[in-house]
Protein backbone atom coordinates (compact mmCIF):
# COMPACT_ATOMS: atom_id res chain seq x y z
CA UNK A 1 0.00 0.00 0.00
CA UNK A 2 1.20 3.70 -0.81
CA UNK A 3 0.15 6.44 0.67
CA UNK A 4 1.32 10.25 0.49
CA UNK A 5 2.68 12.59 3.76
CA UNK A 6 -0.51 14.83 2.97
CA UNK A 7 -2.71 12.00 3.14
CA UNK A 8 -2.01 11.26 6.62
CA UNK A 9 -2.67 14.59 7.40
CA UNK A 10 -6.87 14.53 7.23
CA UNK A 11 -6.59 10.76 8.79
CA UNK A 12 -7.81 10.77 13.06
CA UNK A 13 -5.23 8.59 15.24
CA UNK A 14 -7.22 6.82 18.28
CA UNK A 15 -5.24 4.42 20.67
CA UNK A 16 -6.53 0.75 20.17
CA UNK A 17 -5.31 0.49 23.87
CA UNK A 18 -7.82 2.62 25.83
CA UNK A 19 -9.96 4.36 23.13
CA UNK A 20 -8.30 7.19 23.30
CA UNK A 21 -8.68 10.46 20.23
CA UNK A 22 -5.76 12.16 19.90
CA UNK A 23 -6.40 14.31 17.02
CA UNK A 24 -5.46 14.73 13.60
CA UNK A 25 -1.68 14.06 12.21
CA UNK A 26 0.22 17.30 11.76
CA UNK A 27 3.48 16.64 10.83
CA UNK A 28 5.96 13.43 10.10
CA UNK A 29 9.60 13.08 11.11
CA UNK A 30 11.31 11.23 8.50
CA UNK A 31 14.62 9.84 8.80
CA UNK A 32 16.73 11.74 5.78
CA UNK A 33 18.88 8.84 5.15
CA UNK A 34 16.86 6.05 4.95
CA UNK A 35 13.80 7.88 3.68
CA UNK A 36 11.82 6.51 6.12
CA UNK A 37 8.67 7.97 8.73
CA UNK A 38 10.35 7.35 12.28
CA UNK A 39 7.34 9.57 13.64
CA UNK A 40 4.20 11.22 13.53
CA UNK A 41 3.53 14.34 15.71
CA UNK A 42 -0.27 14.85 16.38
CA UNK A 43 -1.10 18.49 18.11
CA UNK A 44 -1.78 18.77 22.48
CA UNK A 45 -4.86 19.23 23.66
CA UNK A 46 -5.93 23.12 24.00
CA UNK A 47 -5.81 24.67 27.33
CA UNK A 48 -8.32 26.53 28.90
CA UNK A 49 -10.77 26.74 25.39
CA UNK A 50 -7.97 27.79 23.43
CA UNK A 51 -6.85 30.80 24.77
CA UNK A 52 -3.87 29.94 27.17
CA UNK A 53 -2.37 27.60 23.87
CA UNK A 54 -2.14 24.25 23.65
CA UNK A 55 -0.37 21.44 25.92
CA UNK A 56 2.60 19.42 24.33
CA UNK A 57 2.24 17.42 21.20
CA UNK A 58 1.95 13.34 20.73
CA UNK A 59 4.95 12.23 19.02
CA UNK A 60 3.98 8.49 18.35
CA UNK A 61 7.09 6.12 16.86
CA UNK A 62 5.98 4.60 13.74
CA UNK A 63 6.52 1.36 14.75
CA UNK A 64 3.27 2.13 16.97
CA UNK A 65 1.14 2.28 14.07
CA UNK A 66 -1.62 -0.80 14.23
CA UNK A 67 -3.42 0.18 10.90
CA UNK A 68 -3.78 3.08 8.28
CA UNK A 69 -7.62 3.03 7.00
CA UNK A 70 -9.37 5.50 5.09
CA UNK A 71 -9.89 7.52 7.45
CA UNK A 72 -8.11 6.94 10.72
CA UNK A 73 -4.93 5.43 11.71
CA UNK A 74 -4.82 2.97 14.75
CA UNK A 75 -1.85 2.78 16.98
CA UNK A 76 -1.14 0.92 20.26
CA UNK A 77 0.59 2.74 23.02
CA UNK A 78 0.11 0.88 26.36
CA UNK A 79 1.43 3.70 28.85
CA UNK A 80 2.20 7.06 28.70
CA UNK A 81 2.49 9.32 25.41
CA UNK A 82 5.49 10.46 24.50
CA UNK A 83 5.43 14.49 24.53
CA UNK A 84 7.29 16.96 22.59
CA UNK A 85 7.17 20.66 22.52
CA UNK A 86 6.95 23.14 18.88
CA UNK A 87 9.39 24.87 18.42
CA UNK A 88 7.63 28.55 18.71
CA UNK A 89 8.80 31.03 15.23
CA UNK A 90 9.11 34.37 15.92
CA UNK A 91 5.86 36.71 15.71
CA UNK A 92 6.77 39.18 13.51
Amino acid sequence: MCCRIADLRCKEVINICNGHRLGFVFDVEIDIITGRVVTIIIPGPCRFFGLFGREDDYIIPWDCITRIGEDIILIEVGGEYKRGRREKKPFY
